[in-house]
């Protein structure tokens, strides 16, 4: 193994929990941590070969405690490819859950919506995905006790945790759409004719992020469900300049929602 694969997870092995579940926040999807009983909350600066987030919408913590009295661990704010990192760094922490015991990975994110059936502020359950990322974080040298050479990506997201969804879903009238989410590199926006190609080749959002956290998650074995909150619209004729106050506004609306779906999910698995 990777001697700071190695080093980051004995800093961390003393905080250790039990978890099994693992939490990745997305852009302005904070209020979670409002429902968790915070044992511990490490700066990542403070980790050793942690990167740092730099993304002013994501504080760059991360938690040990409980959900529903379920231990989880949490990450509150992520990596981009576009601050300047490798794809190993950027899914660097998500090996560090998996040694922690993570078994089950819960991604959010902040999204553009494609499909014109969607609106601001919706929910969308990710069943696949469409890699446009210009980097792959399996590329190089493959470390066999991580995971195998080509990993499987036939069920990137688990179909059983997308049912318990939309069981829980309709019991709380939780709105739900279901796609495919599209990352890109980001950091600028998209054109008017980059939204009108992604969704051609079968994109129903896109986003900057997720895919590679995926992608490693899966190549160690563990379970994904992952979630798009629509902040924008990259439709035809509802296409306009967006700030990242108007992304943070739009996240909002949707997180009571995320909330407790994500809550009630944690609690049934």
């Amino acid at each position: 193994m990777l001697a700071p694969i190695q080093e980051s997870f004995n800093y961390l092995k003393p905080f250790y929990n039990q978890a099994k579940i693992g939490i990745i926040l997305g852009t302005g999807l904070g209020a979670l941590v409002n429902e968790i009983e915070i044992e511990h909350a490490i700066p990542y600066d403070q980790i050793p070969h942690f990167p740092v987030s730099t993304v002013e919408s994501h504080r760059g913590k991360l938690l040990f405690g409980k959900l529903n009295q379920v231990p989880v661990i949490v990450m509150q704010g992520r990596f981009h490819y576009y601050e300047g990192y490798s794809m190993q760094q950027v899914t660097f922490p998500v090996r560090i859950l998996k040694l922690l015991g993570i078994q089950t990975l819960f991604i959010s994110n902040a999204s553009g919506g494609l499909n014109p059936n969607f609106k601001v502020s919706d929910l969308m359950l990710i069943n696949d995905h469409i890699n446009l990322l210009p980097e792959h974080p399996l590329r190089g040298k493959n470390d066999d006790d991580l995971g195998p050479r080509f990993p499987d990506m036939s069920e990137p997201y688990d179909t059983k945790l997308i049912a318990l969804a939309k069981e829980i879903a309709a019991e709380q009238n939780i709105t739900l759409q279901e796609g495919v989410y599209t990352a890109v590199q980001g950091p600028a926006l998209e054109t008017p004719a980059e939204y009108k190609y992604l969704r051609i080749i079968g994109g129903d959002t896109v986003g900057m992020s997720t895919i590679p956290e995926n992608i490693v998650a899966r190549h160690m074995g563990m379970r994904v469900f992952a979630v798009s909150v629509i902040t924008d619209l990259g439709v035809p004729g509802f296409i306009k300049k967006i700030s990242l106050q108007d992304v943070l506004q739009a996240a909002a609306l949707a997180e009571p929602n995320l909330t407790r779906l994500i809550s009630e999910m944690v609690k049934r698995i």
